[in-house]
């Protein structure tokens, strides 16, 4: 009986059911070999899901339940995309909407009665492709992978009768169209029709049917799936012909794309939020799944002013739908601690389906959070799944509380290492002061080190990190690049070609950029913008380094560059400053240079005059905002610093520049005026 099973017994157990579990996955979905029956796989994946339900902790993102099919990504090529895909910021109610069209209004310095123009599309729960056509003939497509680059799924896409394979005359020699692969319902319910009747598993819901469908090693098993694509927008382009992105829209049906018909046009943020309540009243009414509507300024020349943040453009939002909601019990309020010793509570959940997924954990934020909300193990509480979101504890049902339940303690010791948690004044989150001594922040570090955004090694999860620490295979992140095939292969969950495939996935990740470098560290408020700054701004590691190393010292001048950098604000410089003071972080970073390389960070742009040059605004400026001012000059190659000093390239000085430009002109540094720079600018 499984609940008589310990911990321990259940996650050896785990451990065999996934591994073999994802090989008959891999046999099935990557080489179309079925390696045992239909009825002996489905009681191995029963099992799994049993065991699951009695030990929800076993059920994390690495487990066969929580994904269709096989990962293949290993197996395709990557390409890098000419214009990073990227993601959109969300918001998840009306004020949210009218208060992204005033910050539109404020960076472009427009009349404040102005109704905006917004084109309003809905948002297709599919997945994200990149088409590219050079002299209008089909020649790759890929996902979106991690923004800068994704997987070749040509040969894949090659089999959507909705992709056209070539365009007309009138089409750019170069252009790549963004848009949605996905599998409408009607084929979704026939697939898993067709699959419970061959006595297959079935799939959770169309988008995963459609994520697994279209990263397929065989196109034969795409093809049979009928996947459609809705396209909505453009990357890499060699000519545009179109001032408004409704435009361009209208182009895309010319050329043979399927654009969405629920797209609209929208004076303003209320005819916006017409619209929204319009395609959400059809929701249930359409063939194809959606989470939301995505708002797009439609002047394609304000696109460009506004520009890019980190991961997400200025000009477009995703305005999701309600949260889906559903009701469970807490079992228990575990501690998690983080890489840098917050501790983060965390219900351990009766498993419930929300939104077509699994939920067996939800966060509950901090101890504050637990007091107001009085939550007790026991309690029956509401949850709620938004998109991506982590689920959240929306309210406890006083009514179902069970008798004699007491209020929940929040520990003063961490529970990794039992060295005293501290709460400083000012903060809401409690951390261990074990620090280097904690097992769990080097964990999560760990973690932290591989994770998509890091180093983003493929099939070394969380249970595989948390599993090598504890028998000492990787201590530190310079270990995983030692690691043994030998010495895993055998191990629980490992056979000789797993063992052989992570190893070689590691190999793979010897040469990383700068930016990802600095991020994968994990210091503290250093997260992927702040580590792109420092990129763009050092450029080498080296540079980076000994600039760290001399602005120990509050009175150099690297310690003042360091400040300077326009984003960088004096709670991000201690903490660099702290991280990089510490020896043992010191030699984690010597161990790692001297088994990968890490490449020196190329901006997108470097044929402008600005390109790695170091700009100050200062003074009032009439022709664009200071915002705009500086997102123009970052997307132009240039860095943005917050005062002058030797390093500053250029000043553009407007009326009332007073200090700066005396300090700049002390310097011998360019000084220009507004309209020199918007002359630049056109030029």
């Amino acid at each position: 009986m499984i609940n008589d099973l310990t911990l321990k017994q259940a996650e050896n157990e785990h451990a065999g059911l996934v591994y073999n579990i994802n090989e008959y996955n891999r046999l099935y979905y990557q080489e179309d070999i079925s390696g045992i029956s239909d009825a002996e796989y489905d009681l191995l994946f029963q099992r799994l899901l049993e065991l699951e339900a009695i030990f929800p902790e076993l059920s994390t993102i690495d487990s066969p339940s929580q994904r269709v099919g096989s990962p293949v990504t290993s197996s395709f090529k990557k390409i890098l995309h000419s214009v990073p895909m990227l993601s959109l910021a969300n918001a998840f109610n009306e004020s949210e909407i009218y208060g992204f069209v005033k910050s539109i209004i404020r960076f472009l310095n427009l009349s404040d009665n102005l109704a905006v123009t917004l084109v309003a599309e809905p948002k297709i729960d599919g997945i994200s492709v990149s088409l590219r056509y050079e002299n209008r003939v089909f020649v790759s497509g890929t996902t979106r992978g991690d923004g800068s680059e994704g997987e070749d799924i040509t040969a894949n896409l090659l089999t959507i009768s909705d992709i056209p394979k070539s365009l007309p005359d009138d089409a750019p020699d170069v252009i790549e169209v963004r848009g949605e692969v996905y599998m409408s319902k009607t084929v979704f319910n026939s697939l898993n029709t067709e699959q419970e009747s061959q006595n297959k598993k079935i799939f959770s819901n169309p988008r995963n049917a459609a994520a697994g469908s279209v990263r397929q090693l065989d196109p034969r098993i795409t093809e049979s799936r009928t996947l459609c694509l809705f396209a909505y927008s453009w990357g890499d382009i060699s000519t545009e012909t179109f001032e408004c992105h409704w435009d361009f829209l209208k182009k895309l049906k010319n050329w043979g794309f399927p654009v969405n018909p629920l797209t609209q046009i929208c004076k303003g943020a209320e005819e916006a939020i017409k619209a929204y309540k319009m395609i959400e009243g059809h929701r249930s009414e359409l063939d194809y799944d959606i989470d939301g509507v995505v708002y797009k300024i439609d002047n394609v020349d304000w696109q460009k002013r506004l520009g890019v943040r980190t991961r997400a453009p200025r000009w477009a939002i995703a305005h999701k739908f309600p949260a889906e909601k559903a009701i469970t019990i807490i079992h228990d309020i575990d501690i998690q601690v983080g890489r840098s010793g917050a501790l983060t509570p965390v219900a351990r959940l009766k498993p419930i389906n929300v939104g077509g997924v699994i939920v067996s954990n939800a966060t509950l934020h901090n101890e504050d959070e637990i007091l107001r909300k009085d939550i007790r193990i026991g309690d029956t509480v509401i949850i709620q799944r938004a998109g991506d979101v982590i689920p959240q504890l929306v309210e406890i049902i006083p009514e179902k509380r069970p008798i004699g339940t007491e209020p929940y303690e929040f520990p003063t010791y961490c529970p990794a290492c039992n060295s005293k948690a501290i709460r400083l004044d000012g903060e809401v989150v409690r951390r261990c002061t074990g620090g280097l001594i904690c097992p769990a922040q080097a964990v999560e570090r760990l973690k932290h080190f591989v994770s998509r955004n890091g180093f983003d090694i493929e099939g070394l999860g969380t249970k595989h990190i948390v599993d090598f620490w504890n028998d000492g295979l990787i201590k530190e992140p310079s270990d995983i690049f030692k690691i043994d095939e030998n010495k895993i292969s055998g191990r629980d969950g490992w056979g000789i070609q797993s063992a052989k495939n992570l190893v070689n996935a590691i190999s793979e990740k010897t040469n990383i950029s700068l930016d990802r470098f600095i991020y994968s560290l994990g210091i503290r408020r250093v997260g992927q913008s702040i580590a792109r700054l420092l990129a763009t701004n050092y450029v080498t590691l080296n540079n980076w380094q000994k600039a760290m190393a001399a602005a120990q010292n509050p009175d150099s001048e690297e310690y003042l560059e360091l400040l300077n950098i326009d984003g960088i604000g004096s709670s991000v410089t201690a903490d660099l400053i702290s991280f990089m003071n510490e020896q043992h972080n010191m030699q984690v970073i010597y161990d790692l240079t001297q088994l990968i390389n890490v490449r020196d960070f190329i901006q997108p742009i470097n044929d402008s005059p600005f390109y790695g040059k170091t700009i100050v605004f200062t003074g009032s400026l009439n022709q664009m905002t200071r915002p705009e001012a500086k997102a123009r000059a970052e997307s132009l190659g240039a860095k943005v610093a917050g005062s002058v000093s030797s390093n500053t390239d250029i000043l553009v000085a407007g009326p009332g520049s007073g200090s700066k430009a005396k300090r700049a002109k002390e310097l011998g540094i360019n000084i220009i005026d507004e309209i020199s720079w918007m002359e630049m600018l056109k030029n």
